[in-house]
């Protein structure tokens, strides 16, 4: 096993014993002003424990002492992060949060017992002692699986049945509310209604190796008027032993039975269950099957474009993509052109990758419901596109589509699915740009590139979180007909199963695949946007808002300094921002919608080395990576939206260093600026350490932009050749076609407006005219016809490169 593991290995990995003694406060800050704290402590380390803990409260004191001791089991190969809060207890209103303090527990050693010192404000001589001891587990090592940055744990299954008592038979119907914390499972409720008939047995499947309890809510006893809530029973399930059956009798009037039993272990030689997550940064097979055929249609390609002389063998065969960004009908209409100049000049067939977001994806999903499209013409295709553009879109807002969507959405829900009105944006779009309903699902396109025949598809969105800006947080999510995943942990899950409910990796309940339109809705969700996203894009100084409204995070010093370990966290202190600057927070923050999708990472926890994995890091650009407890919180949902709410882009997959990309076709159709979205790229990529070529454009040359430009890093043989395509109406204006001018009446088709207010390819429109159509059209065909020669001189000097860096490695 290398250092950073990249594929999913499974390994036994000891559990330690952590014991945790609160001792005191010293010079407490004041939170009340009349007098002291009020003052106790919690304690909640979610990788071992679903129970906050907390100590008992000492009143009116700026030196509380507690002396108390808690206990937990830690899995080594996890980040374990301890959050430690101090509170100031209030009787009438909330209690006041003082402050939090963050501490990486891998800081202590086997065999250690350290006392320490938290220096919480050196200033005014606030500290905070606590002791830790950390000893060896005597259970057997739990087995994980893990890619060195994910976590998936041994998962246990906890049946519990209720039958009728012995005595009393003749008793009405009782209900029971059962729940464990931690489990996939929520709260589920029991009846019991005669001796004969034992309730229905209730499932939960919580970590194995975590300590949690089964919490019983028993029914009334009859005739017990003084009792205002049902009596509860708390089952520790860490007490619990493994494949046996354990009766409950609180009562003479049923019995209670359960029984715990390992649910990732197969019975044959205790093989852990495979996981129905694919741990690994590398392509999946499928994708790596496509890519071998997909180089024997590229190398005919190129062997009929360029003066090559003899075919090329596999590792001179180059990988191109295209990759597009935009938004609405303009985008769908400008793909359309670009992807038939592309045919036309015999290019189409030299790609291996299309990405999209937004509005492109509009196009390539119905591109892809056809299995041959790139081998046919596309002016057949562009035809039906022409018709759908233009015709009245009144109807998909009318009384009765919004009765449609609403009986569609009702079934979905049913089916098990969060709807919110992102799905309804994209029944909407569904009903602008078709006929009726499109019963295609992604999964299906694979059958549009199962022989190599057309690009593969990847599309695009971001993942996100309640309450902090896209700035802020926002993960990559990539979807193609194989696999919707994470570059970012490495994460993936086959197309058809990505909605379904999962928990540590293993699929808990199958939902039925989502219609493409659900997919458009989401990955042109432009309704998600937040005060401060908005106010971002248009100033870019949300740094005002956020003085007003962040939380404050420092590192603090301990006393003794621990010997320091290379992957350790350094102890952290948040102090809230106050109740004022919350609700200001909530109402910047706040989306007006969301597409959700159940969370394939459920339950899957950090590995205590995660933050150095050298794959981790190239993504890793958010303000919560380095706070795993917040990172990997058990979400139940992914909350997705459109890239644009970052930036422009659909160029993250294609960065990936598994794909190997080496010339990327990047065309802009977005509105506004045609050279802010790649600079913002370039920015993004370099700070990632992301191999990318620089744009040097000047502000002369963003004033008159031409049709394409090459950017090439010459001393960087790892970042991709770009030939970027803005959004322009160039030469266009005075050339039908290369070399061919246009005469006095067809010089009003070259007056191609795409970038004025007046433009009616504004981002607002959702029909358009079949002459606007075909101008937009023909603009973007001809500015790839025109550039043909610039993309096969690039083309023809990336396969030599390939030749020459073959013949070296072959000499030495």
């Amino acid at each position: 096993m290398g250092l950073f593991p990249s594929k999913q290995q499974t390994e036994p990995a000891p559990c330690s014993l952590l014991t945790v003694k609160i001792i005191k406060i010293k010079n407490l800050r004041k939170a009340d002003l009349l007098t002291q704290s009020d003052c106790y402590v919690t304690l909640w380390l979610p990788t071992a424990s679903v129970k906050r803990m907390k100590t008992h409260t000492i009143k009116d004191s700026k030196d509380p002492v507690w002396n108390e001791t808690f206990h937990f089991r830690i899995q080594n190969k996890v980040k374990n992060i301890l959050e430690l809060k101090v509170y100031d207890e209030d009787k009438l209103t909330e209690d006041d949060h003082l402050l939090t303090v963050f501490f990486d527990v891998s800081k202590i050693q086997l065999g250690e017992t350290v006392p320490l010192c938290f220096q919480l404000n050196p200033k005014g001589k606030e500290e905070l002692d606590v002791e830790f001891t950390m000893e060896s587990s005597p259970d057997v090592p739990e087995r994980i699986f893990t890619n060195g940055v994910l976590v998936s744990r041994e998962v246990a299954c906890l049946d519990v049945q209720v039958n009728g008592g012995r005595t009393r038979r003749d008793l009405p119907e009782r209900k029971f509310t059962l729940s464990v914390g931690g489990s996939h499972e929520e709260a589920q409720n029991l009846t019991l209604r005669n001796w004969l008939c034992p309730a229905s047995p209730a499932k939960f499947h919580y970590i194995k190796y975590i300590q949690s309890d089964l919490d019983i809510e028993l029914p009334r006893r009859q005739f017990c008027v003084s009792r205002e809530r049902n009596e509860s029973v708390t089952v520790p399930l860490n007490s619990l032993p493994i494949n046996e059956k354990v009766t409950i009798a609180p009562d003479k009037i049923f019995d209670l039975s359960v029984k715990a039993k390992d649910w990732t272990q197969g019975l044959l030689f205790q093989r852990p269950k495979v996981l129905d997550v694919r741990l690994g940064y590398g392509l999946c097979s499928d994708e790596m099957n496509f890519l071998q055929k997909r180089k024997k249609v590229v190398a005919a390609a190129l062997k009929s474009i360029l003066p090559l002389g003899q075919g090329l063998n596999d590792h001179e065969v180059p990988v191109v993509a295209v990759t597009t960004t935009g938004t609405g009908i303009r985008a769908l209409t400008a793909l359309y052109g670009t992807l038939w100049g592309l045919q036309r000049m015999k290019l189409l067939d030299c790609i291996s990758y299309i990405t999209g977001s937004s509005g492109t994806t509009w196009t390539m999903t119905d591109l892809y419901e056809d299995s041959n499209w790139s081998n046919k013409d596309l002016g057949e295709i562009i035809m039906q596109a022409r018709k759908q553009a233009a015709k009245s879109k009144m109807k998909a807002f009318s009384l009765e589509s919004l009765k449609t969507y609403h009986k569609e959405l009702c079934q979905r829900t049913i089916a098990g699915y969060k709807t919110s009105f992102i799905d309804l944006w994209g029944l909407m779009i569904e009903a602008m740009l078709h006929e009726g309903n499109n019963n295609h699902k992604l999964s299906e396109q694979r059958r549009a590139v199962n022989k190599g025949q057309n690009p593969l598809p990847i599309y695009l969105a971001l993942n996100v979180k309640d309450n902090i800006t896209t700035k802020d947080f926002r993960e990559w999510v990539e979807f193609t007909p194989y696999e919707v995943g994470f570059p970012k942990y490495g994460a993936f899950v086959p197309a058809e199963h990505f909605g379904s409910e999962f928990f540590m990796g293993h699929m808990m309940k199958k939902l039925p695949e989502s219609r493409i339109c659900f997919m458009q809705g989401m990955w042109s969700s432009v309704f998600s946007k937040n005060l401060l996203d908005a106010w971002h894009t248009a100033d870019n100084s949300e740094d005002f808002w956020n003085r007003w409204t962040q939380d404050t995070i420092t590192e603090i010093d301990e006393v003794p300094d621990l010997p320091e370990r290379p992957h350790e966290m350094p102890t952290r202190m948040f102090t809230p921002a106050g109740g004022l600057s919350n609700a200001l927070r909530d109402i910047l923050t706040d989306r007006p919608a969301v597409s959700k999708y159940h969370n394939f990472l459920k339950g899957l926890q950090m590995h205590d080395e995660y933050v150095q994995h050298q794959q981790f890091t190239k993504w890793k650009d958010t303000v919560l990576d380095e706070s795993p407890n917040q990172l990997k919180d058990p979400t139940e949902h992914l909350e997705l939206v459109d890239t644009a709410f970052f930036f422009d882009t659909s160029c993250p997959p294609l960065l990936r260093p598994e794909r190997k990309v080496d010339v990327i076709l990047h065309f802009n159709y977005t509105g506004g600026s045609q050279t802010k979205p790649l600079e913002q790229a370039f920015t993004y990529f370099s700070a990632q350490g992301i191999p990318f070529p620089k744009i040097l454009l000047n502000d002369e040359e963003k004033k008159s932009l031409k049709e394409c430009y090459v950017f090439e890093e010459a001393n960087n043989p790892e970042a991709p050749i770009l030939l970027y395509f803005p959004l322009v109406n160039d030469t266009f204006q005075r050339y039908i076609a290369p070399g061919i001018e246009r005469s006095a009446a067809q010089m009003p088709q070259g007056n191609v407006d795409v970038s004025s207010v007046f433009s009616p390819y504004s981002t607002r429109q959702v029909s358009l005219q079949e002459e606007d159509f075909n101008k937009l059209l023909n603009l973007t065909n001809y500015n790839v016809q025109n550039n043909a020669n610039t993309i096969l001189g690039v083309l023809h000097k990336v396969v030599e490169r390939k030749k020459q860096v073959q013949l070296s490695q072959s000499s030495s």
